[in-house]
């Protein structure tokens, strides 16, 4: 929730983008804005809670939602197509959600306890850095994309080599 949170507060102030004028405008709202922190503060309670399923879903869900949501009005407010952007948005989210997810639990299991949870509050300091970044230089967006397909390539190919490794023991 903290990267729409970003986008929205730089668009309220008319920084890098603004949806102002469009369909979208809803998106810088305090209103919407309120309800996406109520939401992103629900799920981390959820999270904190221990390993749940639903708060992972209602999470992806609202994430592509979101993403969905944002590049359209992005696409919109650049004098563009949004119908586009809610497909492209939603993968988008949907992308960066399994690639970090992936990246976060592989990481989780090599700290001790007392690090552990550390790790998320730096992922999300990381999603509002990027998000920030990607709204005031946007083909860092693109690098981000790469980034996140490099990381579940490299998950799935770790995966592979345990299993393969495994084999050798029959």
């Amino acid at each position: 929730m903290l990267p729409a949170l970003a986008v929205g507060a730089l668009a309220s102030a008319d920084v890098g983008t603004d949806f102002e004028g469009t369909p979208y405008e809803f998106l810088e709202q305090p209103a919407f804005l309120a309800t996406v922190f109520a939401l992103g503060v629900v799920l981390y309670v959820a999270e904190r809670s221990g390993p749940n399923r639903a708060a992972f879903g209602i999470a992806a869900v609202a994430g592509a939602v979101l993403g969905a949501l944002l590049f359209a009005g992005s696409l919109e407010a650049g004098g563009h197509a949004a119908a586009p952007g809610l497909v492209a948005g939603a993968v988008c989210a949907l992308l960066g959600l399994a690639a970090t997810a992936t990246y976060l639990e592989r990481t989780r299991r090599r700290l001790d306890e007392q690090a552990a949870p550390l790790l998320r509050v730096y992922a999300d300091l990381a999603s509002l850095v990027i998000a920030a970044l990607a709204v005031l230089f946007p083909p860092l967006s693109f690098v981000v994309l790469a980034l996140f397909v490099w990381l579940l390539i490299g998950a799935r190919r770790e995966g592979d080599r345990r299993y393969e490794g495994l084999r050798i023991l029959r």
